[in-house]
């Protein structure tokens, strides 16, 4: 076995962007991973390191040089080779010529698919050394980076300008030149605590002589967890709890090297202003993390971190502060000011503003929401005028100056002025819950408006958009058309809305402009929507047989589809559910391939043999017992009894001929199964799962 070595690259920037580090270092691991392996230098486990300032790989066990290999080069086919004589011909002459050998020194090598002319060689393996800077300059040019720049009078582009490349294998340094930049062993330290190069001796020690000599923590993950444990800390101390939203953690660890976490306050009077406004300044604006207390309300602290250990902590913190002021003053601000202004009255407004081109302003959206809202509200049996009354104003708050300047207080800024304004409660709280699920897993609306309003602003967004032609492709969806589906159908699932999607598309569709046909895509969209609710089922758990099962039925509520995917989950669970999965393929099978009409129904005094006799009682007597069961939708009890055919079904198979020749017994043993068959299919194509 080769001797091999560990391997480190480190590439030495300006500070890389933040929200990208951590997808430039994976890809940079990943790449060179792959290339690695491609070059035939079989390696170990492979890390990815990142700060501001560097990306850097390191892989265990990389062979000093590539292995010998043979090398196979196939010629022409034996017979078109030589000729009778046994004399080679032109193309064999060309090979071999090809080749730099004789005719004679070529080998045979037997394929499936003949015999042909071949040269054998070994190839022998490259240094290592060789090899690996033109793998790391490959891995560098693969990265992910949308816009690449030029610095100085260099030709060199990469996403940030290069100052030193590290590139060691072993103890040893493998001379190249990267990205302009000529490898050494030498890394930087901290900006500001240990800007001057730092040895590397070998590749094990990297890690701990950036940490403890340089005062960086290349190690994201672990940053990331002294970060979010400073932090709360921190927040205890200021008798509160800290706020830590996964994002701007992320990000904040992609922003420092050696984090040090400090804290400061704000005037009280602040808290006047709604918190979700002051919050979105702190994070959005300062990467400040805000700390409530045990009620949930926020405190007058904020909690920052910073890229260096300063000697004078109180002058940062009294930075921070002046920092934010101004800040929380403009929120205050826009708090006094949209509330001059009734939420209502910015309506006539929202003509002015452009929903999409070709389907209008958002006044006409606005519109359209409240037709198909109140339609809602009415079938599950809400207040219709709580849902137009929210519906008239649901996208008024987009006008005022808070979501301006914080668009993602959409909705939240619109419940509290809808609150300020004394709306009933429950139009306030469809405001805000209006954009519930925001994203996957997210929580759904709690009142029967929000949930009208939600899934009416989903809906008309769906049909419009597929009316224009502007599906999703591949990973584009610039509409969230996706995430919109899903939201629809989650609500009427999870908030129990027996409410039939094919006419709630139908009624949306009726909003728009006869000139768009938007009814003509209105399937299409259903099925777009069925495959949003299939990667839901999969992603709870279910299987995509059962899903298929059940798909095969086409259910249009998605509360009634959720019934029936329970029941036959459980029914999956029964001893004899994958005997009777098994007969109801055959009979689907056998029904398909008869042949000839089927009677709608089996007359008694045909049924000669004991077994389709006994067969026949057993399906009478559950159809009798089991229709009510399906009239209330009660699929898995109903299922848990149809388990009972089991025995005479096997019994129906062993004992009776289906295709008997005379055909009025064969007629009659159909309709049977039909009838049997259709007992399932009440509530799924069950002869599609597999057993």
């Amino acid at each position: 076995m080769s001797a091999t070595r560990e391997l480190l690259i480190e590439i030495g920037t300006e500070e890389l962007p933040p929200l990208a580090l951590r997808r430039l270092a994976e890809a940079f691991r990943s790449g060179l991973d792959r290339l690695l392996t491609e070059q035939h230098l079989e390696h170990g486990p492979s890390h990815a390191w990142a700060s501001p300032r560097r990306l850097a790989v390191q892989v265990k066990d990389v062979p000093l040089a590539q292995p010998d290999r043979e090398v196979v080069r196939r010629g022409p086919n034996m017979i078109a080779a030589f000729d009778d004589d046994g004399n080679p011909t032109k193309p064999a002459e060309g090979f071999a010529r090809s080749c730099g050998v004789p005719v004679a020194e070529l080998d045979q090598l037997e394929t499936d698919k003949g015999s042909f002319l071949a040269y054998r060689a070994v190839e022998t393996g490259r240094p290592a050394g060789e090899v690996i800077p033109g793998l790391v300059e490959q891995a560098l040019k693969e990265l992910p980076v949308p816009r690449r720049m030029r610095w100085s009078d260099s030709e060199v582009e990469f996403v940030r300008p290069v100052h030193w490349v590290l590139l060691l294998h072993g103890a040893d340094t493998v001379p190249a030149q990267i990205l302009g930049v000529h490898t050494d062993r030498y890394s930087r330290g901290h900006r500001f605590h240990c800007n001057e190069p730092i040895a590397i001796t070998e590749p094990a020690v990297y890690v701990d002589t950036l940490r403890d000599t340089g005062r960086v923590l290349v190690d994201m993950d672990a940053r990331r967890e002294a970060i979010h444990d400073a932090v709360l800390a921190a927040g205890k101390a200021l008798g509160g709890m800290a706020q830590i939203d996964a994002g701007l953690l992320d990000e904040v660890t992609a922003l420092v090297e050696w984090p040090a976490v400090i804290s400061g306050g704000f005037d009280e009077r602040f808290l006047e202003v709604p918190h979700e406004a002051l919050i979105s300044s702190m994070q959005d604006h300062q990467k400040f993390f805000p700390v409530m207390n045990q009620a949930g309300k926020l405190l007058p602290h904020f909690i920052t971190v910073a890229n260096i250990e300063s000697r004078e902590p109180q002058q940062v913190r009294a930075g921070n502060e002046r920092v934010i002021r101004p800040r929380l003053e403009d929120a205050a601000f826009f708090w006094t000011q949209d509330r001059k202004q009734t939420l209502a009255s910015r309506a006539a407004q929202l003509d002015g503003v452009t929903f999409q081109q070709k389907l209008g302003s958002l006044g006409d959206k606005q519109a359209r929401i409240s037709r198909i809202a109140s339609d809602i509200a009415t079938a599950v049996g809400g207040d219709e005028r709580h849902a137009q009354r929210a519906a008239a104003m649901c996208k008024c708050d987009l006008l005022t100056s808070m979501v301006y300047e914080f668009p993602e207080l959409q909705g939240i800024m619109g419940r509290y002025y809808a609150s300020h304004d004394g709306e009933h409660i429950e139009v306030c709280a469809a405001m805000d819950e209006q954009y519930l699920p925001r994203f996957a897993g997210d929580d759904l609306p709690t009142t029967v408006t929000g949930q009208a309003l939600a899934i009416a602003d989903r809906l008309d967004t769906l049909v419009g958009i597929f009316a224009i032609g502007q599906l999703p492709s591949g990973d584009k969806d610039p509409f969230g058309l996706r995430r919109s589906a899903l939201g629809v159908v989650r609500i009427l699932i999870e908030r129990e809305l027996d409410l039939d999607l094919r006419s709630l598309l139908a009624s949306a569709a009726a909003g728009f402009p006869a000139r768009l046909n938007a009814a003509d895509i209105t399937d299409d969209l259903f099925g777009f929507m069925m495959e949003r609710l299939r990667a839901y089922y999969l992603d709870s758990g279910y299987d995509t047989d059962t899903f298929e099962a059940v798909l095969a039925r086409q259910p249009a509520k998605p509360l009634d589809f959720d019934q029936r995917m329970r029941a036959v989950k459980s029914f999956r669970k029964l001893p004899e559910s994958n005997s009777l999965a098994a007969a109801n393929k055959r009979i689907r099978n056998i029904l398909r391939k008869a042949g000839t009409e089927i009677p709608h129904s089996y007359e008694s005094a045909l049924l000669q043999e004991a077994a389709e006799q006994t067969l026949a009682a057993a399906v009478e007597e559950l159809d009798a017992s089991v229709s009510p069961m399906f009239e209330q939708r009660d699929y898995t009890d109903a299922l848990c009894r149809l388990a009972a055919l089991q025995a005479p079904v096997d019994r129906f198979f062993d004992d009776v001929m289906v295709m008997a020749d005379d055909e009025k017994l064969r007629d009659n043993r159909l309709a049977l199964l039909n009838a049997l068959s259709g007992l399932f299919l009440r509530v799924a194509d069950i002869s599609r799962l597999q057993v």
